[in-house]
């Protein structure tokens, strides 16, 4: 009993004099007024303000040691990741993406911390204060600009198409965190795309082979190491088609799983390279504390948000997007395996479609020059396969859309010498192949030969090897 109250005294007495270690938590009013509606900011004050912003709001309770110096590293971090006083004097297109981050973290359930609404249940952000936030971020709200570029015109198809640069890939420099750059991605196959309404671009998710064969076997949780994802940004072109095609070229993202190496950051190493130029995004190592803290709400997922087009059952609910896979195994090609060529969105009937190409028609895009003229076209052999999806929100991030149950597939098979090209179309809810008129397959056949490449940066010496 004697060593009991002695230690009692010793823990009274430690606990009292560590309420005179009280670090400063700085304080500051906000550079620049964020430009929201006064219902969003009284949501944001009220459940996101007390971290994330110079003007901390700490209950009585908070101020208690040794509870307050978790607080404090709790609003550091915090700060470091979205700070709203400081937000406002930021580019209108970053303060519509740090919008979208908050919103869609409070959409899956991460913020506000629940130990944080455990005390402070006052922040808690209900259903319809979350319905307010996204009704004013709005995507899809601002449609993409009318491009001057090919998209939709037939008599401009393959013309002036930038894919060449002056560097080869290679040489492309490593990220701030050591991550090597991996000119191989264009040969990897599609896992999914992304139509994003909350900043009007096109994904495109790659995977290697070790990537896909975890895909296809529905091994991807955790994913195996070696294991690596390329995530492909571009900006959004509305054609004269009416159509919206994929148009400058904005970025390629890498996600190299090693557990063991990169343990520090989720088993996985990050990268990014913007432009065509590919210049690394990060400027030191801690440019991955981003990807991490953006990629943390899916660590059930294995950090990753992509669901992969597969047709592997797992038994967890948005894993793997199984609708989108469910192409019969009587059509004529399966071209989900095949490479990925370029997609578009039809705005008005929210429907998603992927052009696909065989070997012998991505070999013969790989060696031809698309950027002086007009190339001869896909040569015989060539299987072009249009895959055209319903859209559904990504259930991962609020403002995108993904592929959905699949509408239509149609192949054009190019013949050689004056024999004709072959149009077959599957449609309907059994994917049955339909008929055509002459003239409905000709249009057809002329709009899928005259849907370009996307453009990616790599070089004359890269193509060569």
């Amino acid at each position: 009993m004697r060593l009991i109250w002695r230690l009692a005294v010793a823990g009274a007495v430690l606990f009292a004099l560590a309420q005179f270690v009280h670090p400063v938590i700085p304080t500051r009013p906000a550079s620049t007024k964020l430009n929201v509606p006064s219902d969003v900011r009284r949501i944001l004050e009220k459940s996101c303000f007390s971290c994330h912003s110079d003007e901390p709001r700490l209950a009585w309770f908070d101020q208690i040691q040794p509870g307050y110096w978790i607080v404090r590293h709790d609003i550091l971090t915090a700060r470091s990741h979205l700070n709203f006083s400081t937000l406002g004097a930021s580019p209108p297109a970053v303060q519509r993406a740090k919008l979208f981050e908050a919103v869609n973290m409070i959409q899956l359930g991460v913020m506000p911390l629940r130990q944080f609404t455990a005390l402070h249940p006052g922040a808690k952000v209900t259903a319809e204060e979350l319905a307010t936030l996204k009704a004013f971020v709005a995507p899809w709200g601002v449609a993409p600009g009318l491009s001057m570029e090919a998209n939709g015109n037939p008599e401009l198809a393959f013309g002036d198409h930038v894919r060449t640069t002056s560097f080869s890939l290679t040489a492309v420099e490593p990220e701030g965190n050591g991550l090597v750059f991996d000119p191989s991605f264009e040969r990897w196959s599609l896992l999914s795309s992304t139509d994003r309404g909350d900043n009007n671009t096109f994904r495109f998710v790659l995977g290697n082979e070790i990537a896909m064969k975890a895909a296809q076997s529905g091994n991807i949780s955790p994913w195996p190491d070696g294991a690596r994802l390329a995530k492909i940004a571009w900006e959004q072109d509305l054609g004269y088609d009416g159509l919206i095609h994929p148009g400058r070229f904005i970025q390629i993202e890498l996600m190299v799983k090693d557990a063991r190496r990169y343990k520090d950051t989720d088993g996985w190493g990050w990268g990014r390279w913007r432009g065509l130029n590919l210049k690394p995004y990060g400027g030191n190592a801690h440019f991955a504390d981003e990807c991490t803290g953006c990629h943390m709400p899916v660590l059930g997922n294995d950090y990753v948000y992509t669901l992969p087009i597969t047709s592997a059952h797992v038994d967890r609910e948005e894993i793997v997007n199984n609708a989108a896979s469910s192409l019969p195994a009587n059509l004529p090609w399966q071209p989900l395996a095949w490479r990925a060529l370029t997609m578009y969105v039809e705005p008005e009937t929210r429907r998603t479609a992927t052009l696909y190409g065989n070997d012998t028609a991505v070999r013969a895009l790989e060696r031809k020059d698309l950027t002086v003229g007009r190339p001869p076209g896909y040569p015989s052999g060539s299987v072009l396969a249009l895959v055209t999806w319903a859209q559904r929100d990504d259930p991962h991030w609020f403002g995108g859309r993904i592929p959905d149950i699949p509408l239509t597939v149609e192949f054009l098979q190019r013949s050689s010498g004056s024999g004709a090209d072959i149009y077959r179309v599957f449609e309907g809810k059994a994917l049955a192949e339909a008929h055509r008129d002459i003239q409905d397959a000709a249009q057809r056949r002329d709009f899928i030969l005259n849907l370009k490449p996307v453009s990616l940066p790599y070089s004359e010496a890269d193509r060569e090897k």
